[in-house]
């Protein structure tokens, strides 16, 4: 049997779960809303403050869903309560990001600057001499993909270490060309 799927999650104080027609759940909390449509062959249970997940059968599909859907279903609880932040940073020279209204303007040497505007749910914060900026979100999943995008408009070269990358991403940097021999 899943670990993971045993597990119960633990729905806080101010956190409002509820399970509608056709496996319909919302998760309510202080941060906002989230809803995910469950796969039909697991079944959510909610006992005494807590959340149990539950499979009928042990093929193969319903134990790979076990697990997920128990992770997704944590992962909304948790971005309902505290939410989800992704920190990244830009580095080089005259590289740098700021804020236009809701908008996050990316300066990273290219000839114009590019121009990210944020999906519902997602809100960008720039601090540090504006070259370490926030995403901001409920939903693990969009913060993610939201920050990897915009990571992707310019990756860390391996000879300077140039370009944007999450705050804890290691760059293996390269020697570059040697010098002339004697």
């Amino acid at each position: 049997m899943s670990r993971i799927g045993k597990q119960p999650i633990t729905i806080p104080p101010k956190v409002e779960v509820t399970l509608g027609a056709g496996n319909h759940l919302m998760v309510k909390g202080p941060k906002g809303q989230l809803t995910m449509q469950v796969h039909p062959s697991i079944i959510i249970k909610k006992e005494d403050g807590k959340l149990v997940v539950e499979r009928p059968n042990d093929e193969r599909q319903t134990r790979a869903l076990h697990g997920l859907t128990r992770a997704l279903v944590q992962n909304m609880v948790t971005g309902v309560t505290t939410g989800y932040r992704r920190t990244l940073q830009v580095e080089g020279t005259g590289y740098r990001v700021e804020l236009k209204g809701k908008n996050l303007v990316v300066y990273v040497g290219y000839s114009h600057s590019i121009e990210v505007t944020p999906p519902e749910g997602i809100s960008f914060v720039v601090e540090d001499r504006n070259t370490i900026f926030h995403v901001d979100g409920l939903d693990k999943q969009l913060v993610g993909q939201v920050a990897a995008n915009i990571r992707a408009l310019r990756p860390p070269e391996p000879y300077h270490g140039k370009g944007i990358r999450y705050k804890d991403e290691v760059i293996r940097r390269k020697a570059g060309k040697a010098g002339k021999g004697k």
